[in-house]
């Protein structure tokens, strides 16, 4: 157990993936103490052993949640890694405190969550911080990352895409789209990117073009949008050619495998800046 000073805790709220382990140990190298809540059916056991106070939870006890972190004195926190979203209609079990606070909720979209969840912490004095805070070098950079190149006729399926993402963001539905030839194969919804990636490029057969971006105002403290192997694995499985990511506004994991990987798939890999005017800058 470490012998940092309770006002270097920092609790983290884990959910599934490595975002959770690796952040742990870059706080740790920063000083930093964990405090730690994991999800039962979502956060990886090793994820729980790594840190130095833990307890885990059913999806929804937020109570529980709120009363570890205060007997730890963590007066900071972070949401990290995912959680199945389809779980919200079968296996949620809230105590009177989650169950309180989704009945306030208007709409039960991912941002309305997180952002409400939030605020219950911070109303008992706990600050919840960006996600990236110590783990900036994973935000996906910009340009070509590997051999291939969209040719001119993705590229124009990439801004019809881009422009489609950006609405269906604005609504917060979800953070990809797959299209080809200027036409939408698939919007993602709850199912997440992976699932939507199978379902729109079996509708394109081949070449289908996912793009992915982050909400129009979208906390930077959760849910950002995150690409790797895993996104590659799918989008080989269908046959599909481009992935076209928001750059500095995304999570890329496993880089030089994920790299690796799509160049073997003959997929194109690019980060995209949109410019004020609209344009995008590849």
């Amino acid at each position: 157990m470490s012998d940092v000073s309770a006002n270097n805790r920092i609790g983290i709220i884990a959910g599934g993936g490595q975002f959770p382990l690796l952040f742990i140990e870059a706080a740790r190298r920063a000083g930093r103490e964990i405090v730690l809540v994991a999800h039962r059916g979502e956060t990886d056991e090793t994820v729980a052993e790594a840190a130095d106070f833990s307890c885990w939870v059913k999806l929804g006890q937020l109570g529980r949640t709120i009363e570890f972190f205060r007997g730890h004195q963590v007066a900071e926190a972070v949401f990290l890694g995912a959680i199945t979203k389809t779980r919200i209609f079968r296996d949620i079990l809230p105590d009177l405190t989650g169950l309180s606070l989704w009945n306030k909720i208007d709409t039960h979209q991912d941002d309305a969550i997180l952002r409400a969840v939030a605020a219950e912490l911070e109303k008992k004095g706990i600050t919840v911080l960006e996600s990236t805070c110590y783990l900036s070098h994973l935000l996906f950079p910009q340009g070509i990352l590997g051999r291939r190149k969209p040719n001119a006729t993705q590229r124009a399926d990439i801004e019809f895409g881009w422009r489609t993402a950006r609405a269906v963001g604005a609504l917060d539905i979800g953070q990809c789209v797959v299209v080809r030839d200027k036409a939408v194969m698939a919007v993602e919804a709850i199912e997440g990117t992976d699932a939507a990636i199978r379902r729109g490029g079996a509708l394109a057969r081949e070449m289908a073009v996912v793009v992915k971006l982050r909400k129009p105002g979208q906390d930077f403290r959760f849910d950002l949008p995150a690409t790797g192997v895993a996104t590659i694995n799918a989008m080989r499985e269908v046959r599909a050619a481009v992935l076209a990511v928001e750059a500095h506004q995304s999570l890329l994991f496993d880089a030089k495998e994920m790299i690796s990987e799509a160049d073997k798939a003959g997929i194109a890999v690019i980060g995209i800046v949109e410019r004020e005017d609209g344009t995008l800058e590849y």
